[in-house]
């Protein structure tokens, strides 16, 4: 789907859902990465996160597009169109918008290769995990003050 597809698809559900005409700009944007959409305040554009149409479909994205525009309206209308309002909450029950999206299948991919310290006190034996590597010689333990020695790196 393009930008002019969403362009008109978004000007249809509004027109037909909210009996108003949809007058700014809907697009994809590619930095979206936790959200399946936003509303801008400013500009009254609505952004769309590409990756909930390519994994859940035209439904998941019909229901992104009724949440921002009911956003959208209310805000033009000069209502309440914080997701807590009421009038927000009842346009949303109104035109069948959902709350949340569907979670995106593949999530952030976190770094596995982190590699962890470990430092032990030479003087009470108490013991620290950490991500990044401690200069021994400036950092004593944080209970008795005594010497640090790295005892293992362990590479996860």
């Amino acid at each position: 789907m393009t930008n002019e597809e969403l362009q008109s698809l978004t000007e249809e559900i509004s027109v037909r859902l909210f009996q108003k005409p949809f007058k700014h700009i809907a697009f994809f944007n590619p930095r979206l990465r936790t959200t399946g959409g936003r509303y801008m305040l400013s500009s009254h554009n609505i952004e769309i996160n590409r990756h909930y149409y390519d994994q859940h479909g035209f439904d998941e994205l019909a229901g992104i597009i009724k949440h921002e525009l009911c956003h959208y309206h209310l805000h033009i209308e000069g209502k309440g169109y914080k997701h807590g309002d009421k009038d927000f909450k009842i346009l949303m029950h109104k035109v069948g918008a959902p709350r949340h999206c569907s979670p995106l299948k593949e999530g952030k991919k976190r770094n596995t290769s982190l590699k962890s310290y470990f430092y032990k006190c030479l003087s009470c034996g108490q013991g620290y995990r950490r991500q990044r590597r401690v200069n021994t010689k400036r950092y004593v333990c944080g209970k008795c003050s005594g010497k640090l020695e790295e005892v293992l790196k362990i590479a996860e």
